[in-house]
C-alpha cells in the first residue's frame, strides 16, 4: 500500500498523515509466513479434488445429488484435515452453525462446559437466555473463566473429574466483545490434549469464526472433534454469497447434519441455488484475501498506536484472527471511528452509523459497514458495544490499502472531527 498516495487522494493531514508515513515504515516489513503454508495447503485441496465445469452448475429444490455442494464440503474437508465437513447456504451465520453443532453434540440433561469464559454476546444468548435456548430445552452449562487470557487447565481438568464428566467443553478463538486476546492453534491443541486425556468421551467443540486460514494449522489438525464458523468470513474470500460451515469427524458432522434436517436425510439434501461457483472461487482466493486483511490490520494497529491509543495485537505480533481491537476509551470516539470508517466504504458511505439495539445484544452497538454481501465481516467493518472499556473491534478488508484508507479516515475523524 501506498499511505502517502491515499492522503494526497483523500486529503489526509496533520497529526493522521504523519502518523501514516511513520506506520508504513513500521510494517514494511512484517512477513505472514503461515500464509504460505496455508495457501499451499489450499492449492494442494483444489489439485486433489479435480473439480470440472460441470461441478458447479448446482441445483434448487431438495438439492439431491447436488455435485457443487459435495465438492465444495470435500474441499473444506481437505483444507481442515478434517474426516467429513457440512457447508450450507442455509445456516445463515457463524452463531447458527455453532448453535446446530452445540444442539446436535449435548441432549438433554447432560452437560456443555465453556472453557473459554463467557461466549460473545448473541451466542450466549442462544446457549442461556432468548426463548428456546439451549438451556430451556434441559442442556445444562457451565463457564470457565480465562486465566489470565490463556484457557485455565487446572479448572478444566477439575471439572472433568465430575462424576458425570461434562459431554462437550466449548472453546471460542475469538476475543467477541471481551478485552481478552484471541486464542491461537496451538492453545486449543493443549486443551484438546488434556480434555481428551481426562475424558476419552468429552468432545471439543471450537468456534473458529475469524481465525481460518491465519495460522498455518486448523483447530481440526490439533485434535478438536468439531470447527464450526462462517462462510462470508475468511474462508469465503468475499464471493460466499452466505452459509456456515461444520468440519470435523464424520460421526459428529453426520449427527449435525441430521439435527439440522432430519434423520435419514442427513447431509444429503441443501440446494446450492448455483451459487456452487462463488463458494469454490471465494475459498480458492480466500487465503489471499486472508493475507491482505493482515496486512490492514498491521497497518491500523500502528497508525492507531502512532497516535498514542491502545491496541491489540500490537502491530507485527502473531495474529490469530481477523479482528483488531482498538481502545478508544470513550462512547463519542467510538461513533467517531464508526463515522469514519463508514465514510470509506464501496457502498452505503454517505450514512452515518448511530448505536442501535442488536438482537442478542444486552447493550446498544454501533457497526459500520458497506459490505457487497450483508454482514460479510471478511469485507471491512467494525463494531463495538457501547459500554466500557469502549474498545473498537475492527475486522476485514479485502485489500490492505482499502483497510489502510478506513484505517486512516477513522483515525481522522477521532483526532481532527
Amino acid at each position: 500500500m501506498n499511505a502517502r498516495a491515499l492522503c494526497d487522494a483523500f486529503g489526509i493531514t496533520g497529526r493522521v498523515r504523519a502518523a501514516a508515513l511513520a506506520a508504513q515504515e513500521r510494517v514494511a516489513d512484517i512477513r505472514y509466513p503461515a500464509q504460505a503454508i496455508v495457501s499451499a495447503r489450499v492449492l494442494k485441496a483444489f489439485a486433489s479434488e479435480r473439480i470440472d465445469e460441470n461441478d458447479l452448475s448446482g441445483s434448487a429444490g431438495y438439492g439431491y445429488g447436488d455435485a457443487a455442494r459435495e465438492r465444495y464440503e470435500s474441499l473444506l474437508a481437505h483444507i481442515f484435515g478434517a474426516e467429513r465437513a457440512l457447508a450450507r447456504i442455509s445456516l445463515v451465520s457463524g452463531t447458527h452453525a455453532i448453535i446446530a453443532a452445540l444442539g446436535a453434540s449435548v441432549a438433554p440433561g447432560e452437560t456443555l462446559l465453556s472453557i473459554t469464559g463467557r461466549p460473545y454476546d448473541t451466542l450466549r444468548n442462544a446457549i442461556v437466555d432468548a426463548p428456546h435456548a439451549l438451556v430451556r430445552r434441559g442442556i445444562h452449562y457451565r463457564e470457565i473463566a480465562l486465566a489470565n487470557g490463556c484457557i485455565d487447565i487446572d479448572a478444566v481438568l477439575a471439572a472433568l473429574q465430575a462424576a458425570t464428566p461434562p459431554t462437550a467443553v466449548f472453546v471460542q478463538r475469538s476475543r467477541g466483545y471481551a478485552p481478552r486476546p484471541s486464542l491461537c492453534v496451538e492453545a486449543c491443541e493443549a486443551a484438546c490434549a488434556a480434555v481428551h486425556a481426562a475424558a476419552p468421551r468429552t468432545l471439543v467443540l471450537v468456534d473458529n469464526c475469524y481465525g481460518e486460514l491465519v495460522e498455518a494449522r486448523e483447530p481440526t489438525h490439533a485434535g478438536a472433534d468439531l470447527v464450526m464458523g462462517s462462510l462470508i468470513k475468511n474462508l469465503g474470500g468475499s464471493l460466499a454469497p452466505g452459509g456456515g460451515y461444520i468440519a470435523g469427524t464424520a460421526a459428529l458432522v453426520e449427527r449435525v447434519a441430521a439435527y439440522l434436517y432430519a434423520p435419514g436425510l442427513g447431509d444429503r439434501v441443501g440446494p446450492t441455488f448455483g451459487f456452487g461457483r462463488s463458494f469454490a472461487q471465494g475459498l480458492f482466493q480466500a487465503p489471499l484475501v486472508v493475507e491482505q486483511t493482515l496486512r490492514g490490520l498491521d497497518f491500523a494497529a500502528a497508525l492507531f498506536e502512532e497516535l498514542g491509543f491502545a491496541v491489540d495485537p500490537a502491530p507485527g505480533a502473531v495474529r490469530t484472527d481477523i479482528v483488531q481491537a482498538i481502545r478508544l476509551g470513550t462512547p463519542e470516539l467510538l461513533l467517531r471511528f464508526a463515522a469514519g470508517l463508514q465514510a470509506a466504504m464501496p457502498l452505503n458511505a454517505r450514512f452515518v452509523p448511530e448505536p442501535g439495539d442488536v438482537p442478542g445484544y444486552t447493550v446498544p452497538v454501533v457497526m459500520s459497514s458497506g459490505a457487497f454481501v450483508q454482514g460479510a465481516t471478511i469485507e471491512l467493518s467494525c463494531d463495538a458495544p457501547m459500554r466500557p472499556p469502549y474498545e473498537m473491534y475492527l475486522q476485514g478488508g479485502v485489500s490492505a490499502p482499502h483497510g489502510a484508507l478506513g484505517a486512516m479516515l477513522a483515525a481522522a475523524r477521532c483526532i481532527e472531527p
